[in-house]
């Protein structure tokens, strides 16, 4: 009787790591990218590009209606339905794709009137382009971390980035890289990643496109769900963005190009607590209460005491290396990087709060979060910005990060009776880390015990 083997599944610890180390990529090529970009362009001219590229991230997230988080949510619960999921999302997301770049077309022109013509004009064309394959990446991409395949979300999302440094990189050798064709090589990287996505999941896309008429009723807890989930994400995607929408609507292009390489540097700092935030929900989704109040607590103490460990050498040495990397033009906004390092880290803490409520059925608590932070940060916004330019942004947003990470706390603890004080600080934490340092000793030990009997074995004959 033949006996079939289970494919191998990563632990939690193994899948945080490897995401971890892909976050990482991405932020060096991330930053190889920003830097070209900056030395070639100058602060102005970088400004211009990040205005263009800004505007299909922020639209797909407005647009998303919450579909990805509820695919794998639901994934989790009913894993035959993938492709029935994924079928009936791109069904919903084509319409939603025209209507959202007829309203960014028009839209568009007049949060960038302070640029140039033919940067509206590109920042248009782009825009209406890439906002569907930014929702159809969303949608793929949720549906590889929805069934433990993080090796294909975390390559994707490496991807994208690398390709078009590649590009960029083929256009300064030559000579000829200017905006316009730094656009055309950003969307000729995200459209190839697109259909390797689609290559890499064919299998649950196609098996069930034939029987689309007939999944909308097989498919109505995804958008109940998506629904409900998506007041998290609208106001999350508000908070993400609504620092460059308040630069573009008040500040200078220089200002903007300042803003995007500091901020870009900044998010180094959120790379574990990112990773943690990707996978922890996927993970613990479907679990017991209990154990997904101590799994999420346990990352989120961790993921803080490590982050603060790192945070405080680098920002010492981080203004000497915005000057030797982007140039002392970009010196100007270094004391905005300060800021906008502390508030990643604890934004950063705050969304691995944020995933014990959706993964309990509970994103409404997330969703009051989300409003009263945002109400806070987009009124000091509007305060500090004309007083402190730069400064006053940066600013609100850390004073708004600590809004959302103490409401999280709280609503922890009314909501589903635990002490703040044991997701703060829990002593088997030191047990947790120490098991794990001792399995790898035992490991390595068990290595060097096997090579010894090796060599023993072998000077006997």
């Amino acid at each position: 009787m033949a006996i079939t083997k289970k494919p191998r599944q990563l632990s939690m610890v193994q899948t945080i790591f490897m995401t971890s180390v892909a976050n990482i990529l991405i932020m060096a090529v991330t930053t190889l990218t920003s830097i070209i970009t900056a030395r070639m362009f100058g602060a102005t001219g970088k400004g211009e590009l990040a205005a263009v590229l800004f505007w299909p991230a922020f639209i797909s997230g407005l647009a998303a209606f919450g579909l990805p988080t509820s695919l794998i949510y639901n994934v989790k619960k009913n894993i035959n339905q993938l492709p029935t999921y994924i079928s009936m999302s791109f069904a919903v997301q084509i319409p939603i794709s025209l209507i959202a770049g007829i309203v960014s077309w028009f839209g568009i022109s007049f949060w960038l009137s302070g640029y140039s013509e033919s940067v509206v004009s590109i920042a248009r064309w782009y825009t209406v382009s890439m906002v569907p394959v930014m929702l159809f990446m969303g949608v793929l991409a949720a549906a590889a971390q929805g069934t433990d395949k993080f090796h294909i979300y975390n390559l994707s999302r490496l991807f994208a980035p690398l390709f078009n440094l590649v590009g960029l990189v083929l256009l300064w050798i030559t000579g000829i890289l200017t905006v316009e064709r730094a656009i055309i090589v950003s969307f000729a990287a995200n459209i190839f990643v697109l259909i390797c996505y689609m290559y890499a999941m064919r299998q649950q896309i196609f098996s069930s496109a034939s029987k689309l008429v007939g999944q909308f009723r097989t498919c109505i807890h995804l958008f109940s769900y998506g629904i409900r989930v998506y007041g998290v994400e609208l106001l999350g995607t508000l908070y993400n963005h609504f620092d460059k929408i308040i630069i573009l609507a008040l500040l200078t292009p220089k200002d903007f190009g300042l803003y995007s390489v500091v901020f870009a540097l900044s998010r180094m700092f959120n790379v574990v607590q990112t990773a943690i935030t990707n996978v922890i929900f996927p993970k613990v989704a479907g679990m017991e209460q209990q154990k997904v109040l101590t799994l999420v607590g346990r990352a989120f103490r961790i993921s803080m005491v490590l982050m603060t460990i790192i945070i405080i050498p680098s920002m010492l040495i981080g203004r000497f290396f915005i000057g030797i990397l982007f140039g002392p033009e970009f010196l100007e906004a270094s004391g905005v990087f300060y800021l906008l390092s502390m508030e990643c880290i604890v934004g950063g803490g705050s969304w691995i709060l944020a995933s014990a409520f959706n993964a309990l059925g509970r994103p409404g608590v997330i969703v009051l979060r989300q409003i009263v932070a945002l109400a806070v940060t987009i009124t000091l916004f509007f305060v500090l910005t004309p007083l402190l330019g730069l400064y006053g942004i940066g600013l609100a947003l850390l004073l708004g990060s600590f809004v959302r990470m103490l409401m999280s706390l709280a609503s922890v603890s009314i909501i589903f009776k635990m002490p703040m004080h044991k997701m703060l600080y829990n002593k088997e934490d030191i047990t947790f880390l120490k098991e794990r340092l001792r399995e790898k000793n035992i490991l390595k030990g068990a290595g060097k015990d096997a090579k010894r009997k090796r060599a023993k074995d072998s000077s006997h004959g």
